[in-house]
């Protein structure tokens, strides 16, 4: 789908949102959350086995889910 995901980059990394993939459901959700191509989002910290993923758009703190990051192809 893409090169580098949002589970693909360190704790505390910042990169470009470059697409959404998933179904109009998901995509719908995470443009809804401020998550949207163009926008610079940092991984916070994400936890063991596939657990949420902590991430910063703008001012805001979000928790995703592991499945929904894999979605979120990021860039530098």
């Amino acid at each position: 789908m893409f090169g580098m995901n949002l589970t693909d980059l360190n704790s505390n990394e910042t990169a470009v949102i470059k697409t959404i993939g998933g179904g109009p459901g998901v995509v719908s959700r995470l443009m809804s959350m401020g998550i949207r191509p163009g926008v610079n989002i940092t991984k916070i910290s994400a936890h063991f086995w596939r657990g949420p993923v902590t991430v910063r758009v703008g001012r805001t703190k979000l928790a995703i889910g592991y499945g929904m990051a894999k979605k979120i192809g990021v860039g530098k």
